[in-house]
């Protein structure tokens, strides 16, 4: 297994719809958990990269109207 953290920096906060269509994605295989921080507006997803690719992710991103800005690159 090889765990990975995304990172993406939203436009603006998410709506309760939005939380709801993020829940259906944890019954994805191979995501492992993902949060939101309130106040950088920035959303982590966990997941095992030898199971679940990035473009999974950002498609379900696109598939549930999240408001993404752009993916932050870790320093």
């Amino acid at each position: 297994m090889t765990f990975m953290t995304v990172t993406y920096e939203l436009q603006h906060g998410l709506q309760p719809e939005q939380f709801r269509a993020l829940g259906q994605f944890s019954n994805t295989y191979g995501l492992q958990k993902f949060r939101f921080d309130e106040k950088t507006n920035r959303l982590h997803f966990d997941y095992d990269a030898s199971r679940l690719r990035e473009t999974v992710v950002e498609h379900v991103l696109r598939e549930a109207k999240i408001p993404v800005l752009r993916k932050v690159t870790q320093a």
